[in-house]
């Protein structure tokens, strides 16, 4: 059945969140993660049955390590060799996508809920959301707060503790409160980083061969 409040959640536009529950009832989604926390962490066959079921996944290659906190769980969608690690909170009430190989460190919060700031409208209990998107290749420090409508460019990289409040561009590192850009990731990152792969690869082989 279509719900008007629930219609208008999912459009970015004011709604109350009391009206929505016929539509889509949270309790869902906040019961599949109470199963998932109390999980033994080592049961990792059942701790992924259950993230499938609060998670669009383009395929099996997928993890949220538990404990992991959601609005809905309706409205998550994960790309292929999606990492998450644990205490990190997925406030849903607008859609969250994540791309391909995105790294979320841990205590990450995607918030796509937001209040009006006038305080007589946020008293009604008016509220919206915006939807959050991480494009491909991305990697969130620890303790890291995305913003609602925020979207972080592929191959970009968030600072531990930053409060990203606006979009993040391609190919950057940003930190900070509010998140700003610290500079561009460039060939020389890459040739570091190529040159440190190929020294742990001889030394392994070098070990292997004692």
């Amino acid at each position: 059945m279509e719900n008007f409040d629930y219609l208008q959640m999912l459009a970015g536009e004011l709604y109350i969140a009391r009206d929505v529950a016929e539509a889509c009832d949270p309790r869902e989604g906040r019961e599949i993660t109470r199963q998932i926390n109390q999980t033994n962490r080592n049961d990792r066959e059942k701790i992924k049955r259950l993230v499938g079921k609060i998670v669009a996944h383009k395929d099996d290659n997928y993890w949220i390590t538990p404990p992991v906190y959601v609005d809905y769980g309706k409205h998550i969608t994960v790309g292929s060799n999606f990492y998450c690690n644990l205490d990190c909170i997925f406030l849903d009430v607008n859609k969250i996508t994540i791309g391909d190989n995105v790294m979320v460190g841990p205590r990450v919060s995607f918030y796509t809920a937001g209040h009006p700031t006038d305080a007589e409208i946020r008293n009604e209990a008016l509220e919206f959301g915006l939807p959050i998107t991480v494009k491909d290749n991305v990697w969130i420090g620890g303790n890291v707060v995305i913003l609602p409508g925020v979207t972080i460019g592929k191959n970009s990289i968030v600072a531990a503790g930053a409060v990203v409040t606006k979009d993040v561009p391609d190919n950057v590192i940003v930190g900070g409160n509010p998140a700003r850009v610290i500079r561009e990731i460039g060939e020389a990152d890459k040739a570091k980083w190529e040159r440190m792969k190929d020294t742990y690869y001889r030394k392994k082989k070098e070990f292997e061969e004692r």
